[in-house]
């Protein structure tokens, strides 16, 4: 627990760093900790894999951060301040990945009930545009139901980009957004990305991305892929299981 205040205190200077405003949105009360603070807060918690809230509390009591806020209000303004956590995450992601020329792309299930429950779930069925559908994992041979994450990150292992669509959303449109934040780049991809097409879409788009995928054994001018390119490929899967999304 007595780490939390020299994690804090640097993640606190490198934000600084990073942006000159302390808060992004007015309160009538000045509180105790600015919303940069409450950010660095919340970023020191994801940093030492603290999962609850409660848990939270428990570190910052034995901290100096002791009685500067409540959790009901901690809770209320981290909320508020998404959108501006993802501009920041952005300046942070733009720093890491500055010299960063390839990149890697994959996607995973985020599988929501059982397929026998499907029809009866009531999850995430408030708005049409966000229903939850089936979906097929190539990895595991089988089909789910719910959502499909879709993230971008770095060979170093920063995460670039990421976004969620339907599970029945092929892996390739994802890419269509990517080359509106991406250029000049390699995007290292399983053989669910080949497409010829998409290839030439986004090397000839102004973005001028290449994508590297596995060719097929039966493909004509087939080729191995690079070593370093599959060794690379790994990374993300062992990322999705026990690493921190930044």
């Amino acid at each position: 627990m007595n780490n939390l205040d020299a994690i804090y205190d640097f993640i606190l200077k490198e934000l600084r760093k990073l942006t000159i405003k302390e808060n992004f949105y007015f309160k009538p009360i000045k509180p105790k900790l600015s919303d940069l603070e409450l950010i660095a807060i919340n970023i020191s918690a994801e940093y030492l894999s603290i999962d609850s809230e409660y848990q939270l509390f428990r570190y910052l009591s034995n901290s100096k951060l002791k009685g500067m806020i409540e959790r009901s209000v901690f809770n209320r303004r981290k909320r508020k301040l998404f959108l501006h956590l993802e501009n920041i995450r952005k300046l942070m992601v733009a720093k890491f990945n500055e010299m960063e020329t390839t990149f890697i792309v994959d996607s995973m299930p985020l599988e929501i009930c059982k397929n026998a429950r499907a029809n009866r779930s009531k999850i995430c069925k408030e708005n049409e545009f966000s229903f939850p559908s089936k979906g097929y994992c190539a990895s595991q041979s089988s089909y789910y139901y719910g959502y499909k994450l879709h993230a971008v990150c770095s060979v170093s292992g920063v995460f670039q980009s990421f976004d969620i669509s339907t599970a029945s959303i092929h892996y390739i449109h994802f890419l269509q957004d990517i080359k509106h934040q991406m250029n000049n780049c390699t995007l290292i991809g399983d053989r669910g990305y080949l497409s010829t097409q998409v290839q030439t879409n986004l090397f000839n788009y102004a973005a001028n991305i290449k994508l590297d995928t596995p060719m097929r054994n039966n493909q004509k001018n087939y080729q191995k892929q690079k070593y370093i390119f599959r060794k690379s490929h790994l990374r993300p899967k062992r990322l999705k299981s026990g690493g921190v999304w930044i």
